[in-house]
């Protein structure tokens, strides 16, 4: 599903010389950091690969001000930013990054990549590339273990 992915976001992209690819934490993470890995060996060129923390920026949390960005920043400006989660449901996280991404600059582009989307969206938000479409009740949980071939459970 991974390389799967690679390649078609390769082809959208017409090659990896202008991508940046966001890991939402904390599966996104991982999931990002093996697609940059990917991306990488069939372009042998290094991807530009940054973990992105919306915690601060989720709109369930309360009403705290954004924090001050500190630390290194992703180099977005100008960019196509490949946006990274394992599973998409409400779309509350990918708003929650969206708000994030943006305080690092207008990228050209931002592009979501999930493996797993199961419908049931509270936000207006649809992904670029999916590794699977599995529609699930509302109050089932989805659990993916990464590793070498990515483990999907639906759980009740």
């Amino acid at each position: 599903m991974i390389r799967r992915l690679a390649y078609e976001i390769l082809e959208k992209n017409r090659g990896a010389e202008n991508l940046t690819i966001l890991g939402i934490l904390s599966r996104g993470d991982v999931l990002g950091r093996a697609l940059a890995a990917e991306i990488s060996v069939i372009e042998s060129t290094e991807v530009a690969y940054h973990p992105l923390d919306t915690a601060p920026f989720r709109d369930d949390v309360g009403d705290e001000a954004a924090p001050e960005l500190d630390g290194a920043q992703p180099m977005i400006e100008d960019r196509d930013v490949i946006l990274v989660d394992d599973v998409l449901f409400t779309g509350r996280t990918v708003r929650a990054a969206l708000d994030a991404l943006i305080r690092f600059g207008r990228p050209r582009s931002i592009q979501l990549t999930v493996l797993i989307d199961r419908g049931h969206r509270e936000y207006p938000i649809q992904p670029d590339f999916v590794g699977r479409k599995m529609p699930t009740k509302h109050r089932e949980r989805v659990e993916v273990t990464l590793g070498d071939s990515p483990l999907v459970e639906v759980i009740e």
